[in-house]
């Protein structure tokens, strides 16, 4: 069964353009992950938030895109989310080439940055 995964578009200047979505991952070996894909210029960063102790991941209890820390919890379909995402990478720099990062490092910056992004 072949499932369609749906890509937007986030704007975040005159320059920057992002295509992202939103995907899960199954392993046989260890817990599912979500993962938070963003394509810019033909190079794609994927931030995979792994389930693990105390951090939570779709897996039958949550919805889709939902990734959380204990009660506080972030929906990856909300285009405020993934730019609260962007923002982070960005100013750390992390989003010059491909790559496949932690997003559980970023999770707390954007959680709890000013105005909050929308869960």
């Amino acid at each position: 069964m072949s499932t369609k995964r749906r890509r937007r578009k986030l704007v975040v200047d005159e320059t920057a353009v992002y295509v992202w979505s939103v995907s899960h991952r199954h392993s046989t070996e260890g817990p599912c992950a979500e993962v938070l894909s963003l394509r810019r210029d033909g190079t794609t960063t994927r931030l995979v938030f792994q389930g693990g102790e105390g951090r939570f991941v779709p897996d039958g209890w949550l919805h889709s895109g939902c990734v959380a820390i204990g009660e506080e919890s972030l929906n990856l379909h909300e285009p405020g989310v993934v730019r609260g995402f962007v923002d982070e990478a960005a100013r750390r720099g992390l989003l010059g080439g491909p790559a496949e990062l932690d997003g559980w490092e970023l999770f707390p910056a954007v959680a709890s940055a000013p105005g909050g992004p929308t869960t």
